[in-house]
């Protein structure tokens, strides 16, 4: 019962605080992938997944380039979701039990895309979504026009089951990629590809980091 209460209680915290999206995850099988010290990651068992909505009319301006707009509101949302991480991290730390917030964006080797860990992996362990062809995580109801963070804790909490779903035959990412680093079948996603055309976009002052927002503004879900 405490599970499920406790469950409850940090998802309506969540949607109360503006978080679109709430999961949770069971992280025991890839803990060994984290790049976090191997005395913490063992004390820690679940992953809470929360997520928040793009807006998209800031997504809209998006052409075949990122704007300075989008590259602000990405920063936004982002410091938004840190913020409620921290918050979420407190609340569960005040009952007795371990905490810790990831970086919603924190890379350590671009090149190969590599953080902390992977959101977009524990968004799917926590049901929010699938990987799709975009090697985003794509969530049925927002596609991929959302951000991401994760907290790992050991609290009791109800897990979620991960849903069986891809992206069909859509493949909207693929005609419309800048890099041509998106593929019909997502294991083929082209990191490389895909960084060289970061690199340029940051390199013309498109933006002043590594992100592109082309495919996450293709990417609707059901709000096609």
């Amino acid at each position: 019962m405490d599970k499920l209460k406790n469950y409850s209680a940090l998802k309506k915290f969540c949607l109360d605080e503006g978080i679109d999206l709430f999961g949770v995850g069971g992280i025991t099988r890839i803990r060994d992938e984290f790049k976090i010290s191997s005395k913490v990651s063992l004390s820690l068992d679940k992953a809470i997944c929360i997520g928040v909505m793009l807006s998209g009319a800031v997504l809209s301006e998006i052409d075949i380039v990122p704007t300075k707009l989008y590259f602000h509101h990405y920063k936004i949302v982002n410091s938004f979701l840190d913020h409620i991480a921290l918050r979420l991290c407190n609340i569960i730390q005040k009952k007795g039990f371990l905490a810790l917030a990831i970086p919603a964006t924190q890379i350590i080797d671009w090149e190969k895309n590599i953080g902390h860990l992977s959101h977009r992996r524990l968004g799917v362990l926590a049901g929010l979504g699938w990987i799709g062809r975009n090697n985003l995580l794509v969530n049925e109801k927002f596609g991929s026009q959302f951000r991401l963070t994760s907290i790992l804790t050991n609290m009791p909490l109800k897990i979620d089951k991960p849903l069986e779903k891809n992206c069909g035959k859509c493949s909207l990412c693929v005609k419309i990629c800048p890099a041509g680093a998106i593929k019909e079948n997502p294991i083929d996603f082209d990191h490389i590809k895909c960084f060289e055309k970061l690199k340029s976009f940051q390199s013309q002052r498109q933006v002043e980091q590594f992100v592109c927002g082309v495919c996450v503004n293709i990417c609707r879900g059901k709000r096609k």
